[in-house]
């Protein structure tokens, strides 16, 4: 009878971790489990050694902790490249030009053709502008010029004021990863207490184990993370090179700190340690930030800049329609406050555009003005302005393609590596449903076997009292 039940208690085991796997089939990060079942100790008899049947003697995961490792580092990599694609997109939306090539879709191509509404669209509507008041000062094209410079003159403040405000959504990106990660750094800590918890007295907390899993998962992919075994089951975590869950325990958290000139980097909260992140979204969000948006926003500053200094030099060389002098075209020393002079736009026959004081109708001036679009600037080395504007472009392109393949090819290295866990930890209906009505039969005979001793039984109690 002691074996019919334990045979009994051991297959309703079986059913039960069937159910169990059923039940989260579609789980988020669910690893199958199985009962393992071992012969209890044999009794000792004049016949020999009798079987005393089975019992459930553990509840083990089915799990690859070389699988897991590959794709929490795969996950770094994975967050590292969607953060540079994102930043990288809202830099093509500031910059209103279509970027050929820089698709989502990944093309090949070499993005170094624009097209849009943006600067370079701007540039030559006020190269063009000045090119048609040399051929005739009247009043129209002298306005359509002041016109054509004020709404170039907007473009740039424009794309400064979006460049500062991708740095500070970048900013704050970082800010809110670093928070969720902290937050990941206590639920490990707490998780690894449970588990050394549950594993005290045998046994494998399994649901414990698949929920720290996704955690540290998680955790990849806001950074890079390195991670050792611990006592009683615990997973210590490092970032940086600094461990900050050891045991049950947050040793350290995570906080952004000022480099300068708004440059929010990565430090520990109590060491005061500035950590060097290796990937995950937080380091591909700074690295963005700090090199492709930071040249970006520094080429613009560099080409308005010059651009102001040309023009000034032209335009403050010559005389208006009345001989007088004194008046600059753009004010400003770069993109973020280039303007055109109040004088101009109230007056457009004060511009500056006759080569003698004495000349009556001369615009020569607005020739050179307008030359200078196929003109080369030193300061740009050596480029004309359409052309650095082009390569600046072309280098986002370049950038945002990079980033559109990696995270093709990441997404494709991340689907493989879940289709083989999945192989390994996933839940197959068909196969639990085989394994439900092997434990369901083995249960019918064993509750067999307990009718054929209780009938057993109720016939020797007959024998003895007929």
């Amino acid at each position: 009878m002691n074996l019919a039940s334990r045979s009994m208690q051991t297959q309703m085991t079986g059913v039960e971790v069937s159910g169990q796997n059923l039940a989260n089939v579609n789980t988020t990060g669910y690893s199958r489990q199985r009962v393992q079942i071992a012969t209890t100790p044999d009794l000792t008899t004049s016949i020999g050694q009798e079987g005393t049947g089975a019992s459930a003697v553990s509840i083990q995961q089915l799990v690859s902790n070389v699988l897991n490792n590959q794709i929490q580092s795969q996950s770094s990599t994975s967050g590292y490249w969607n953060s540079q694609q994102s930043a990288l997109q809202g830099a093509q939306d500031a910059l209103a030009e279509f970027l050929s090539g820089s698709s989502a879709s990944g093309s090949t191509s070499t993005a170094s053709d624009t097209s849009g509404t943006g600067l370079s669209t701007q540039l030559n509507s006020f190269f063009s502008a000045f090119s048609a008041l040399s051929s005739s000062g009247s009043t129209s094209n002298r306005q359509a010029a002041i016109s054509a410079g004020q709404a170039l003159a907007a473009t740039f403040n424009n794309l400064d004021t979006q460049f500062g405000n991708l740095k500070t959504s970048l900013n704050s990106s970082l800010t809110s990863d670093v928070t969720s990660a902290n937050s990941l750094l206590t639920g490990i800590a707490n998780l690894n207490g449970e588990i050394s918890t549950a594993e005290f007295s045998g046994g494998n907390a399994n649901d414990l184990r698949d929920a720290r899993e996704q955690d540290l998962e998680n955790l990849a992919q806001l950074t890079s993370v390195t991670t050792s075994t611990g006592t009683g089951g615990a997973v210590n975590v490092m970032v940086g090179g600094q461990t900050l869950v050891s045991g049950n325990t947050v040793s350290d958290n995570l906080q952004t700190y000022d480099a300068g000139n708004g440059q929010l980097l990565v430090q520990t909260m109590a060491g005061g340690v500035k950590l060097t992140l290796t990937g995950g979204s937080m380091q591909g969000t700074i690295d963005a930030r700090d090199n492709t948006l930071a040249t970006m926003q520094s080429s613009v500053n560099s080409l308005a800049s010059t651009l102001i200094n040309q023009v000034n030099t032209i335009h403050n060389s010559g005389y208006n329609a009345s001989g007088g002098t004194g008046n600059t075209f753009f004010t400003g020393s770069g993109a973020a406050d280039i303007g055109v002079s109040s004088t101009l736009t109230s007056d457009p026959s004060q511009l500056q555009l006759a080569s003698s004081s004495t000349t009556t109708g001369d615009t020569s001036l607005a020739l050179k003005i307008a030359n200078l679009a196929s003109a080369a600037q030193s300061t740009l080395n050596n480029a004309t302005f359409g052309d650095d504007y082009d390569s600046t472009v072309a280098g986002l392109g370049s950038a945002l393609n990079t980033a559109n393949t990696q995270v093709t090819d990441q997404t494709q290295v991340t689907n493989m590596l879940a289709t083989q866990r999945s192989s390994v930890s996933g839940v197959s209906v068909d196969e639990e449903m085989t394994n439900l009505m092997t434990f369901q039969r083995a249960y019918q005979a064993s509750a067999q076997l307990v009718t054929t001793v209780n009938t057993m039984m109720g016939d020797l109690l007959a024998m003895k009292t007929s």
